[in-house]
């Protein structure tokens, strides 16, 4: 993974003159088209003043879970904790919502606007144990941009 490049190609993608939800779905195109494992990629954002998050741009598999409520699953977890979670094998966790039989891992990065948890960037893979720091890297690079073109 050219982390260099793919940062370069997001840049370019949040400087087109386009939509906000236009350029959410380049990015989502993307990752998903140039980093094999990443097999769905999707953003999250809160819905309004509920305690839900609100599925928004994706590719990839259709999925049910267009509504997570916070703490459920670890697109919920994350809404409350802040926190970058990164699960190497899904069967691990207790508390983590299948969005298929093929997925095998999940990382999940925050995205803040003004100090405020407003969604993330999800990510789930067929393959077992794939996510390194380099894609916790590239996707906080990615969240920080996205946060920009929110604000």
């Amino acid at each position: 993974m050219n982390i260099d490049i793919l940062q370069n190609q997001v840049d370019i993608i949040l400087s087109s003159n386009t939509s906000k939800e236009d350029k959410l779905q380049a990015i989502c195109n993307y990752l998903h088209k140039e980093i094999s494992y990443y097999d769905w990629v999707g953003f999250y954002f809160k819905n309004g003043n509920k305690e839900e998050l609100k599925l928004a741009q994706y590719t990839g598999e259709e999925t049910e879970h267009t509504i997570i409520p916070f703490e459920k699953g670890i697109c919920g977890q994350v809404a409350v904790s802040n926190q970058n979670f990164v699960v190497q094998d899904v069967s691990e966790q207790d508390n983590y919502i299948s969005c298929g039989w093929k997925v095998k891992s999940e990382i999940v990065i925050p995205i803040f606007v003004n100090g405020k948890n407003i969604g993330q960037i999800d990510i789930d893979s067929h393959t077992a144990n794939p996510f390194t720091t380099k894609d916790e890297q590239l996707l906080e690079y990615i969240c920080k941009k996205v946060a920009v073109i929110l604000n």
